[in-house]
């Protein structure tokens, strides 16, 4: 990354962290209930109920990953889930605060997963949302479409599709 980007750091979900989880899921729908048109308490009681489903759902799926907090410059910027499984890396939810995007933290982030996935001979594996501005990221950083359903595209990653200088380490800020 360039020197200009901050320091980006995880550190584990605490049991203090809910509010702001639950903020940054409801970042991630924000644009998609406002064109809905629904009255703030709707919107907001609809995010929460989501939220709540996501959180029991992937901690039931998968019990053993990673759930951090996205550091920038010792500010909570967002959130990962990764699960480091012995077939695979499955990114199952990385995201930002809407403005902390577009800056390059979620790009290292998804770079040292790579650099690590390609140490371990290891696939990356995620389904992201059709329609997401986050298909193009996957896209750049070497990601091909295996499959889709009628919300989803799954996507994959594998070492041995790139050369080394795609998946170049984050320079220190």
């Amino acid at each position: 990354m360039p020197a200009d980007l901050p320091a980006t750091a995880l550190r584990p979900e605490g049991p203090g962290d809910g509010p702001f989880l639950e903020e940054v899921h409801a970042g991630t729908r924000q644009e998609e209930l406002e064109a809905l048109g629904w009255p703030a308490a709707l919107r907001e009681s609809f995010v929460r109920m989501q939220f709540n489903a996501q959180q029991q759902g992937y901690r039931a799926a998968f019990p053993r990953a990673q759930f951090a907090i996205i550091l920038s410059c010792g500010q909570a910027v967002g959130r990962l889930v990764l699960n480091r499984a012995e077939n695979e890396f499955r990114l199952v939810d990385i995201a930002l605060l809407p403005a902390h995007r577009g800056r390059g933290i979620g790009t290292g982030l998804l770079k040292e997963i790579l650099r690590e996935a390609a140490a371990a001979r290891k696939p990356v594996r995620l389904s992201v949302l059709k329609g997401q501005r986050a298909f193009r990221l996957y896209q750049r950083l070497g990601f091909e479409k295996t499959g889709q359903d009628s919300l989803r595209d799954q996507m994959e990653w594998r070492g041995d599709r790139l050369s080394p200088k795609d998946i170049k380490p984050c320079e220190p800020a």
